[in-house]
């Protein structure tokens, strides 16, 4: 059983910054993909930012050179760093972990994985 856990949501203005961290209990990151996916009550879920095991990260278009996803060294701590927030990125975000038995890119199906239990997100203009 993976077990993950975020935090790091808030409100911020547009143009701040947030980092959320995702931690993880039960798995091993040298097979599993991991990756921060978010929603809003108007959207269909999306895939934000991805990780493969060696290490390779996806991005959305939309947050390209805005967000940064990284690692701690043991692999069991997922950040997302977020700067120049704006308006449209308020939603919950999640992480979500899944087997390597395919691609991992954040377009790529978690549906089978596990997940957190999602953090807020809110970006006032």
């Amino acid at each position: 059983q993976v077990d993950l856990v975020e935090s790091g949501g808030g409100s911020v203005q547009s143009e701040g910054s947030l980092k959320l961290s995702c931690t993880a209990s039960g798995y091993t990151s040298s097979v599993y993909c991991m990756g921060w996916f978010r929603q809003t009550p108007e959207k269909e879920r999306e895939g934000v930012a991805t990780v493969e095991p060696n290490g390779r990260t996806t991005y959305t278009d939309s947050v390209k050179g805005r967000f940064t996803l990284s690692r701690d060294n043991a692999g069991n701590t997922l950040y997302l760093q977020m700067n120049s927030l704006k308006p449209e990125d308020t939603a919950v975000y999640y992480c979500a972990a899944k087997i390597q038995l395919g691609p991992c890119d954040y377009a790529s199906d978690y549906s089978r994985g596990y997940w957190g239990q999602g953090t807020q997100v809110t970006v006032s203009s």
